[in-house]
């Protein structure tokens, strides 16, 4: 139990502030703060409060490699990310290299880094949260404690959210969630009510439907502490309603709660509309862009340079990718459904490539051009677009049958994608194909693969799947559900071989 064990002796101590300059990213917990020390500290700056969780999600070495043997397939939350859309058929690899048994399904095996890495990351950010949590004991009492305790509870809701998805297959082939499945522990502080008995035994495997309900609970109330709050912050690092409510309007759409997702992402979006199409070739790469809601802006401090979401995912910076040893494209049959008016498709080479861009990756049939490139390694980390919030609001309203309405929501991101568009009713197929060319590599088929219930086929006459990794995976194979870290399954009491996942 060394994860789970270290993650709630953690939360036993809490938060002395970080120096400004070159560590104002470290956050050591050494001595206690009262509520009152905390809101006059919030009131002033709340970010050294919050900049432990922002750096760990920005992590380049999760499991502390030596720094000369780091992997460079992990950097934090966007790694995570990234794993999950290797695992779809949206993007295509020219040549196997960094996430390579990731997109032939081979990493989920409890002996392997990957799931250790994701387990890690997740709940270090449950156990910096928690300690957020912690000097909170009946709640937040005022606006400044609101600030801080709504941000540490959306992103222990976050995490809870992705855990579940990632470590069970809650959707079954009946498309309900099964509630009854074994889920991933729970992680308490005193604050939330329990026994210290009570907390020891969360730490075994909780039900889907518990988990659900945590994290359901977490994010309600981030909305609910940062919109009575009225938090207004200085930087898109943080957390504030918007955002708090795009995370829950994600959880009501996994959890199928269409009417509350289609109104928490309403409000999410409230403000922000669709980037123009100019802006679409800005390289997704700078929180500056109107659209973004939540990221992480980097600077030469920050950056990890090959190990980095960019030296992956971008073409044109001169990473992995950019370089030719694994440059992403985009799958053939998804370029194909693009229309040609759709500003979006420029966004990648077509199937003869382009010989004028500048790098060997980008040159490629097929090459995303969507990430850009600064030059320095230093461009934003995308959390949360508005796009996003259109999507997920016209979904849920085509779930419920209400396809015109599906259609007008749809249409105010469309007319910025694609003019032409003017359909009146769109069908749930409709919206996610809008999902997969909108979203493309930020993180989200794997997720929805899943929770509709939806396998993959690579293999398909002109596939530009990389040979020998053409696979067809159906819904409910055993090989979308990570298993549980082995570390996690010798040290975890509560946890046993018999509890692993197959």
């Amino acid at each position: 139990m060394k994860t789970i064990r270290n993650i709630v002796a953690g939360v036993a101590a809490v938060l002395a502030l970080s120096s400004c300059g070159t560590d104002y990213l470290d956050t050591e917990y050494t001595r206690y703060l009262g509520e009152e020390e905390v809101a006059e500290i919030a009131a002033e700056d709340p970010a050294p409060l919050l900049n432990g969780i922002w750096s760990w999600m920005v992590e380049s070495n999760p499991l502390r490699y030596a720094a000369d043997d780091a992997p460079h397939d992990m950097f934090g939350y966007m790694a995570l990310m990234h794993y999950s859309d290797m695992m779809s058929e949206d993007i295509a690899l020219s040549a196997s290299h960094w996430f390579g048994y990731d997109y032939e399904f081979d990493y989920r095996l409890q002996h392997w880094g990957r799931t250790r890495c994701i387990w890690t990351v997740l709940y270090t950010m449950i156990d910096k949260a928690n300690v957020i949590i912690s000097l909170f004991p009946e709640g937040a009492q005022n606006e400044s404690g609101q600030m801080v305790l709504g941000q540490a509870q959306a992103v222990r809701g976050l995490a809870y959210t992705l855990l579940i998805q990632l470590y069970q297959n809650p959707v079954g082939a009946d498309g309900a969630i099964h509630e009854d499945l074994p889920g991933v522990p729970l992680i308490y502080t005193a604050t939330d009510g329990y026994s210290i008995d009570e907390i020891d035994a969360f730490t075994g495997r909780n039900t889907v439907g518990a988990v659900l309900k945590q994290a359901q609970t977490d994010l309600e109330n981030a909305v609910k502490n940062l919109t009575e709050s009225g938090y207004v912050r200085d930087s898109k690092n943080n957390i504030d309603a918007h955002v708090a409510n795009g995370l829950l309007a994600r959880l009501y759409l996994f959890t199928q709660q269409w009417d509350k997702a289609a109104s928490a992402a309403n409000a999410a979006r409230q403000g922000y509309a669709p980037m123009s199409m100019t802006d679409l070739h800005d390289g997704f790469m700078s929180t500056s862009n109107a659209e973004w809601m939540w990221g992480f802006e980097h600077n030469t401090e920050t950056s990890t340079t090959y190990a980095s979401f960019f030296s992956h995912i971008s073409n044109l910076e001169s990473g992995y990718a950019g370089l030719g040893y694994s440059a992403r494209l985009i799958d053939a049959r998804l370029y194909s459904q693009i229309p040609d008016d759709d500003e979006r498709k420029t966004l990648f080479n077509g199937p003869d490539g382009d010989a004028s861009q500048p790098t060997p990756g980008a040159q490629l049939p097929y090459a995303n051009l969507k990430f850009g490139s600064d030059g320095q390694f230093t461009e934003d980390y995308v959390y949360m677009r508005a796009a996003e919030m259109y999507l997920i609001e016209a979904e849920a309203l085509a779930r419920q049958g209400k396809n015109s309405e599906a259609a007008t929501v749809l249409g105010e991101l469309m007319k910025n994608r694609q003019p032409s568009w003017k359909k009146q009713v769109v069908t749930v197929d409709d919206v996610l194909l809008q999902r997969r060319i909108e979203l493309w590599g930020e993180g989200f088929a794997y997720y929805d693969l899943k929770r509709n219930n939806k396998g993959i086929d690579r293999d398909y006459e002109g596939t530009n799947h990389l040979a020998g990794y053409e696979l067809v995976i159906p819904a409910q194979d055993v090989r979308w559900t990570f298993q549980i870290p082995l570390g996690e399954i010798q040290e975890n009491s509560h946890i046993s071989e018999a509890d692993q996942n197959d």
